[in-house]
């Protein structure tokens, strides 16, 4: 007796429209994205790997995922940014495990189906059609990390932004060359990260590819 054909499962995304699946045959996603401009899909051995896929961005880059198994890492609130949904930037509070934290700070109707915030540009910089950067994104997300440590009275945050950890939350920035709310929120987070440390607290900078709140967009 021949053995049956294992099944696969197809994850799609489309960047144009945020629509995205998972399906268990492959001709319903060839309709899905077929024709479709900068459209992203992948087989996957099992339905958890092909929703993992899709949570960390569609990246295709993302040759091996890890479901399910914590990263060993110390204790404490981890934050990242990201632009890989092609949506704009994205930022990711979670704990060491990679758990999503945003909601204890965040209304709900601003995140996304992932637990993830979306940051969208000020009214000046929307009339002139521009966006946020990714790092203003990464500083964004340091103040929520903040606001949710003093909250969940946790003393240790990491990131894996060299800018916004050594630089732009120590009140070292360009004040000049950079937008007036850049440096408005670095001023602000400045000032939190100096409460959080004189109470005892530590900001920590890691690898991207350790980052547990790491949007996908980072890791081999």
């Amino acid at each position: 007796m021949s053995k049956s054909k294992k099944s696969k499962f197809y994850a799609y995304f489309i960047p144009s429209s945020g629509k995205n699946g998972v399906t268990s045959d492959w001709a319903v996603t060839e309709k899905m994205v077929k024709g479709v401009t900068g459209a992203r899909f992948k087989a996957f051995d099992s339905k958890a790997e092909a929703e993992a896929w899709l949570e960390k961005g569609a990246i295709y880059e993302a040759k091996q995922l890890v479901i399910a198994r914590p990263l060993n890492n110390e204790p404490g609130i981890y934050f990242d940014a990201g632009t890989g949904r092609g949506e704009g930037v994205e930022i990711s509070v979670t704990d060491e495990n990679g758990k999503n934290l945003l909601h204890k700070v965040v209304d709900g109707t601003e995140l996304n189906k992932f637990g993830k915030h979306l940051v969208a540009p000020s009214s000046h910089e929307a009339s002139k059609g521009a966006a946020r950067t990714n790092n203003y994104g990464e500083l964004l997300a340091l103040r929520y990390a903040l606001e949710i440590a003093k909250k969940m009275k946790v003393k240790n945050i990491f990131g894996d932004s060299r800018l916004v950890i050594d630089y732009w939350s120590q009140w070292r920035i360009k004040r000049k060359e950079l937008p007036v709310e850049t440096v408005a929120l670095a001023a602000k987070v400045a000032k939190m990260r100096e409460q959080f440390e004189a109470a005892g607290g530590t900001v920590g900078r890691i690898p991207g590819g350790h980052n547990p709140a790491d949007l996908g967009f980072h890791r081999p």
